[in-house]
Order: structure tokens, then sequence, then C-alpha cells
């Protein structure tokens, strides 16, 4: 091998150690300048896990939101509670429950109602089974969720909130079981 190629192998053995050494040291550099700056911070000072917060909850205030059920048609429709109280920002599920207690298929969609009206823009829903139609089987009952936040931007004059439903069976999408199609 002649001098000039030994001094290149040289050189690149000296800068894959070194960026070898600068990767290897990276993790720690940048975990103590994270927490010099108090940024992305998951450990305390004691060396236990902090458990993530969500700093967009307002814990100042309370919201009770009261639940109501309405039906047309022949199905049983209600909350599994009456009223919950949530702190704005913070995420929360409901459950409602529907049943079927005909021999028949039914097909029906909820519309949501709030009270007062000025709550509408800040009562924020994840999950909601009135998204889309329910089919019931006949005889079924049905355990439905409704995942929420308020938005904490909701006036602060406002303590309650009503979130109701009317359960609305869909006409002319049922079957008879014992006609096999539609009604």
């Amino acid at each position: 091998m002649n001098p000039e190629n030994r001094r290149l192998l040289g050189k690149l053995l000296v800068i894959a150690v070194a960026m070898f050494g600068f990767g290897y040291a990276l993790i720690p550099v940048y975990r103590h300048i994270c927490e010099a700056l108090g940024i992305n911070v998951l450990t305390q000072k004691d060396g236990t896990v902090a458990p993530p917060q969500n700093t967009q909850v307002d814990r100042t205030r309370s919201i009770t939101v009261e639940l109501d059920s309405n039906v047309q048609g022949t199905l049983r429709f209600r909350p599994t509670t009456n009223s919950v109280t949530v702190h704005p920002g913070e995420m929360v599920t409901v459950v409602y429950e529907v049943v079927n207690s005909q021999g028949r298929t039914v097909n029906a969609q909820a519309v949501p109602s709030y009270a007062p009206q000025s709550a509408m823009p800040h009562f924020k829903k994840v999950e909601c089974f009135c998204f889309k139609q329910q089919t019931l089987q006949a005889h079924e009952a049905k355990q439905m969720p409704v995942m929420f936040y308020i938005d904490p931007q909701l006036p602060r004059e406002v303590k309650t909130i009503t979130l109701s439903y009317t359960f609305i069976e869909v006409a002319g999408l049922a079957q008879s079981p014992a006609a096999g199609g539609k009604l």
C-alpha cells in the first residue's frame, strides 16, 4: 500500500471514530440541554417518570353536563347516568343504552340538541353513535358511547349544558323477519 493511500485510510478511520463518538454522545447531551431549558422533560429530579399532563384542561372551573334522551318509535333509549361534571378541555366518555323490544330489525338515527344554544359550538364530540344510523336486531340492546370535550373558550357564565338526543326510527328501512324484505 502506498503512503498516500495509508494517509487517506488513517484520515477516514479518524473521521469514522469521531462520527461514532459524536452520535454516541448526542443522546446525553440532548437530554441535558432539554432539562436545562425545561422542554421535553419526561423524568423528574428524583428519577421517576412524570405522568403526562393535558395542559389544555381548565381545572379552575367545572361544567355540569346533563344527559337527556327522547325516542320517537318503539325503542327504549336512555343515558346510563343523568349527568357528569367536567373541566373544559377534559376528554369525557358517557354511555347511552338503546333497546329494541320489537320482534323485527329497526334502523334508527340519533339527533343531538344542546341547551343553551350558545354552548353548541363549544361542545366537541370525538366519537358519537349519532354520526351514523344504527341497526338494531330484534330484541337487541346496545351500549353506545359518546366521547367529547368542552372547548375551554366556552363563556364563563355557562355552568350547565344539557345534551339531549332524540332517537328516531328511520321509516321504510326496517326489515320484518317474516317478510325478509323492506317494509
